[in-house]
């Protein structure tokens, strides 16, 4: 059995595709004896569509160095 923490990493990993097999057989056998992480699985999942509905985007790498180089900047002044 695993943990709650646990199964909130591997519900994270599989709105992602980036959970193993194993992974996904421990978070359905803890899901059927959880109370909470069910509920957790659930509103991980409506989250995520509607982040793909918004077509959210993150930083590129490089759009992150330039901003932590900017505010790095204006804490130094």
């Amino acid at each position: 059995m695993i943990s709650c923490e646990k199964a909130a990493k591997i519900c994270n990993k599989l709105q992602y595709n980036e959970a193993s097999f194993f992974e996904k057989i421990n978070l359905k056998f803890h899901l059927l004896i959880c109370k909470t992480c069910p509920q957790f699985s659930k509103r991980n999942s409506e989250f995520t569509s509607l982040c793909q509905k918004a077509h959210l985007q993150s930083l590129t790498e490089q759009e992150k160095i330039k901003m932590k180089e900017k505010l790095q900047k204006e804490v130094t002044k």
